[in-house]
């Protein structure tokens, strides 16, 4: 039995059948034959198939058709037709996208058939003749949908723009073709750009990426060599001065085009927020950026365009760098106050303003900003021929090689505000505004410089002669050194102090402010030469405990009666130490003394006269006083001190002035350790200590601590230097030391019975000694002052001197546990603060109860 369905209608444009209601009438109308085996048994036969045959379609267009094409719409999927109940057999049905849809029905008939469908054409959407420049709109594409557009270029080898903007739904592809079928070219998102071949029609075709869903797009396309339009811009469009010309890109142009003409190697500014495209008389592309040279002949054509073909409104200007107009003079000025040689502009955030200067003469020159500005401001300076000089990050200065006339282009690169800006030029070369010439002695008077401008760039002459070491000392400025011609004459670091004049002449010291410095007042300035210094108070070698001379100038001349090492303190009014550096008497440096400090060394190499500064930057004033200690690296005349200090009277001393360095010799052997106490309370200032051996090498740091102990490696004798506190000029101490490695023993503290202590001024502090057989590993020892006033702390050594154990901080009473002592005698020491009292001392094992 044969079951026929009926025809499928047409899906026409305009029709008012709903797309659910056209599926299933497809899926109704569809003929088929059955072929399979008879429901009876294996023996029927399975006659040929059947071609079922449709209806055409008719052409299917969106909002812009030029040309009607004959195509078919998509296909839609079959669905099953309905069956009766029985045995049942499967059929398929092939689907326009070539894949198959089973079907299940139940046979009626002895035999089943296979559903032959014929291929389905589909249908174009959109499509017909494009004009270039024109943006063309299909408000619909899809599933297996073309949309077929035409083009004619009239140029031979043209080159096609192309954009193709998916306004909603499904991704699309594109691609141009030849007469001939020829693909030239795929076409994607951003702006495309095909070569085409001869004059004559072209087809780009559109299509949906995966065959299936719905979408829309716009198209547009121009050509490079025969555009639509080009707006022709005049000869004044090229002025800084020009505002430029604004205007409205559409969404989904393509581009837009400009032409002008320029002389050859110009260089022009492209200002613009589009992407640009900048050809020469030949077609070619000469770049794509913001700065251009024109490096081939015209006439020019410039393409704008959307990254992502959007609605833009723009504005283009485009100024000559080369040869500028429209940018105000800004003359040269002279060193010092700027006068009316001073530009001035406001420059909006991203823009850029300019100004022209004409040089006479070729020479090296200054470009000065306010600090403030410069911070926020990018400045480039080009020649005539729009070629780059220098710029902001350039050197401190500009060298102009010929004499002619010179552009600054200032850019805002802020980002946020405008900013009004004044900028001055100075020739380094010319002398006009420069100070009287000073001299470079040591004791003359310290320079102030006049400052009126925050723009202004300030010279300081002086004489020189080949040789020379020279230094400058500013207060937070750029200082430089130049030549007559405005050569700098030190640009590199050489390492050393100054600089090393090449021949004899008159240089100038060229100042910049910098933030520090202010904008108006003065700042002072001095010029010293290192080599062959004078002017420079003498420094002969004094003895130890000798206080040295307090006078100004940042120098001193070292009187050296014999090659060796010296030891060198140098320190303020109040002692506070001071870095300095040794210089022979060609002006290199000897010695760089960073630390100050009483053991700062120096070797002379040879007798003579050798120059120290002071060397703090900010020092530039000669009223500063100050005193330079020169010592024997040796100390020599210094008392011996007993190391038995807790049994002895203590050693008393004093200082005089400020700078003097004390020496106190101390009998202990080498391999000793020794310890230091000195009356008074925590925060006490006591002069600072160090310990050298017999050949003056530190063998322990400086501290001003009490309970300061070393170790005396080394060779024998050890001094001890003392440096007075700082903030005291004058000043006394008193100290004991005491041997606390062994013999001579301290007498025995018994075991679990209190033993008193009178303590006072010359008795403050005391020592004892444990049998190795009267103490565990943990023992606590236990102190309480019984009367006077003060505090004490107890510190437990073991038979090499090391510490074990101590407070924290000193008590009027206390019990500390030390948990880890070693075998063998132990050392106790007990420091107070030289007040009177007495105080009562216990030490038994930790675990023992307490009395």
């Amino acid at each position: 039995m044969r079951a026929t369905l009926p025809a499928r209608p047409d899906n026409r444009t305009g029709s008012k059948i709903p797309r659910l209601a056209l599926v299933a009438t497809a899926v109704l109308t569809v003929p088929a034959f059955l072929v399979g085996p008879s429901a009876a048994g294996t023996t029927g036969t399975t006659p040929a198939a059947a071609t079922a045959t449709s209806s055409a379609g008719t052409a299917s267009t969106g909002t812009v058709s030029r040309e009607p094409s004959p195509a078919a719409t998509p296909a839609t999927p079959t669905a099953p037709a309905p069956t009766a109940p029985g045995p049942t057999a499967s059929r398929t049905t092939t689907r326009a996208d070539g894949t198959t849809a089973g079907l299940t029905a139940e046979p009626a008939r002895p035999r089943t058939a296979t559903v032959t469908r014929s291929p389905w054409n589909p249908r174009f959407a959109c499509g017909g003749a494009l004009t270039f420049g024109k943006v063309e709109t299909c408000a619909s594409i899809s599933y297996e949908q073309k949309s077929v557009w035409t083009f004619t270029t009239t140029a031979d080898s043209d080159l096609l723009y192309v954009r193709l903007r998916e306004v909603a739904g499904v991704s699309l592809s594109a691609q141009v073709t030849g007469r001939d079928g020829e693909v030239l070219c795929h076409i994607g998102s951003y702006l495309n750009e095909c070569q085409l071949g001869a004059a004559g029609a072209y087809t780009l075709t559109v299509t949906t990426y995966s065959g299936r869903g719905q979408g829309s797009y716009t198209l547009a396309v121009e050509s490079r060599r025969t555009p639509s339009e080009c707006e022709l811009l005049p000869e004044e469009f090229f002025s800084f001065a020009s505002p430029g010309v604004t205007k409205t890109l559409p969404a989904g142009a393509a581009t837009h085009c400009y032409a002008f003409d320029q002389p050859l190697d110009s260089v022009v500014m492209v200002r613009t927020d589009l992407r640009i495209q900048l050809l020469d008389g030949q077609h070619e592309q000469l770049c794509g950026g913001s700065m251009c040279t024109l490096s081939r002949p015209g006439p020019y054509r410039l393409f704008l365009h959307e990254l992502y073909g959007g609605q833009k409104t723009y504005t283009l200007t485009m100024p000559r760098l080369s040869q500028a107009v429209g940018c105000p003079a800004l003359p040269l000025a002279p060193f010092g106050d700027p006068g009316a040689a001073v530009g001035q502009a406001s420059v909006l955030p991203d823009q850029e303003t300019c100004h022209t200067l004409s040089i006479p003469t070729a020479g090296p020159v200054t470009v000065r900003f306010s600090w403030i500005d410069e911070q926020k401001l990018l400045w480039t300076l080009y020649d005539d021929a729009g070629q780059q000089v220098c710029s902001k990050s350039s050197a401190w200065y500009c060298a102009l090689p010929t004499a002619e006339r010179y552009t600054l282009l200032v850019r805002n690169e802020y980002h946020y505000n405008p900013v009004d800006y004044q900028v001055a030029v100075t020739a380094l070369h010319r002398d006009e505004g420069c100070a009287p010439a000073t001299g470079t002695s040591w004791d003359q008077s310290t320079l102030h410089v006049p400052l009126t401008s925050p723009v202004q760039t300030n010279c300081q002459p002086f004489q020189g002669n080949a040789g020379d070491q020279v230094i400058t000392y500013d207060f937070w400025k750029v200082t430089r050194l130049v030549d007559e011609s405005g050569a700098e004459v030190c640009a590199e670091p050489s390492g050393k102090d100054g600089c090393l004049l090449p021949a004899d002449g008159t240089y100038r010291v060229i100042s910049l402010l910098t933030p520090a410095t202010g904008q108006n007042g003065t700042y002072q300035l001095q010029v010293r030469r290192l080599s062959d210094a004078v002017g420079c108070p003498t420094v002969a070698p004094i003895s130890y405990g000798a206080a040295p001379a307090v006078g100004g100038i940042r120098c001193r001349s070292l009187d050296i009666p014999a090659a060796g090492e010296y030891r060198i303190h140098t320190v303020d009014a109040n002692n506070h130490r001071h870095t300095h550096r040794v210089f022979d008497q060609d002006g290199q440096m000897v010695c760089d003394i960073a630390t100050g400090w009483v053991d700062g060394k120096c070797m002379l190499p040879a007798a003579g006269r050798y120059t120290l500064v002071l060397n703090p930057s900010n020092l530039v004033d000669n009223a500063y006083t100050h005193a330079v200690a020169l010592l024997p690296a040796i100390p020599s005349g210094c008392a011996t001190v007993s190391d038995t200090g807790w049994r002895d009277a203590p050693h008393r001393g004093g200082f005089q002035g400020v700078g003097q360095v004390n020496c106190l010799r101390v009998p202990s052997p080498a391999g000793s350790r020794i310890t230091k106490s000195a009356p008074g309370e925590l925060g006490v200032k006591r002069p600072t200590m160090t310990v050298v051996d017999a050949t003056g090498t530190k063998i322990c740091g400086s501290s001003s601590d009490r309970g300061y102990t070393c170790r005396l490696n080394g060779q024998a004798p050890f001094f001890a230097l003392l440096d007075g506190p700082t903030d005291g000029p004058t000043s006394t101490y008193a100290m004991a030391f005491s041997r606390i490695d062994g013999p001579p023993a301290c007498p025995v503290l018994p075991r679990d019975v209190q033993t008193t202590l009178a303590t006072g001024p010359d008795r403050f502090t005391a020592c004892f000694s444990i049998p190795a057989d009267q103490h565990a590993a943990r023992e606590s020892f236990t102190w309480a002052r019984t009367s006077g006033t003060g505090t004490a702390e107890v510190t437990v050594f073991d038979s090499q001197g090391v510490e074990y154990c101590s407070p924290m901080l000193p008590a009027a009473s206390q019990t500390i546990t030390c948990t880890t002592l070693p075998d063998g005698p132990l050392t106790v020491l007990v420091e107070t603060d030289g007040a009177t009292a007495t105080y009562g001392l216990t030490h038994r094992e930790a675990s023992a109860p307490t009395a």
